[in-house]
């Protein structure tokens, strides 16, 4: 058997595996012996950082518990692990990016990739990364376009973190208070005037940018 089909093999099986084991509800039951140790519990937040990528699951998890745990105090950490845990989809397709050399990616991608290149060529890489994060999209899918539009690590990194402030907060929030969290779980953390307010700062962000494009493409004559 070839050795790389082996290894992928054994690979899914591993994420099959945590994504069995380690299902939002079984994790949320074991909330109180976690949060019983902060120490414990930064860890395991660490570890669900590395691992939430493979299983899909939603940034704004990782907000909620370091809240449940830690309460509002919880907040920059919960937006460190944001931060990280948007590396590894965004370094896949930056890399895979730099590998089209090799004539294997698709022309979709290609033209998608195109369109956040001229996107990132008004706004710049962090404001547009910023921006992205700001309106209430998925961020994995934010993390893969800034990869193939060729966002530089320093702005991505940097756009990322201010982008997911409010996502960051709000989950805090949202965990720091149990009966919210035992009612209406991630779902509780989106208002709907966060989001408005969100969708503004995301504006303002770039409006500056489209407006100078604008006028540079349209001089008064």
């Amino acid at each position: 058997m070839n050795r790389r089909a082996l290894a992928a093999g054994l690979l899914a099986l591993v994420v099959v595996a945590l994504a069995w084991l380690s299902s939002p509800d079984l994790l949320l039951s074991r909330l109180e012996w976690l949060t019983a140790d902060p120490v414990r519990l930064g860890l395991a937040l660490c570890l669900l950082a590395v691992v939430r990528p493979l299983l899909a699951w939603p940034t704004s998890l990782l907000a909620v518990l370091a809240g449940y745990g830690y309460g509002l105090a919880g907040a920059p950490f919960a937006l460190l692990l944001i931060t990280a845990t948007s590396v590894p989809p965004y370094l896949l397709a930056l890399r895979g990016r730099d590998g089209w050399g090799d004539g294997r990616a698709s022309a979709l991608t290609r033209r998608a990739a195109d369109a956040g290149e001229r996107a990132v060529s008004v706004a710049g890489g962090f404001r547009s990364v910023a921006a992205s994060r700001l309106v209430p999209t998925p961020s994995d899918a934010v993390s893969v376009a800034a990869g193939l539009a060729g966002v530089r690590p320093r702005p991505y990194l940097a756009g990322t973190a201010v982008g997911e402030v409010p996502w960051a907060i709000a989950g805090t929030v949202a965990g720091a208070s149990a009966g919210r969290l035992a009612s209406g779980g991630v779902s509780a953390v989106v208002d709907a005037r966060l989001v408005a307010a969100a969708a503004l700062a995301a504006f303002l962000l770039l409006a500056g940018p489209a407006v100078r494009r604008y006028s540079s493409s349209h001089p008064e004559s």
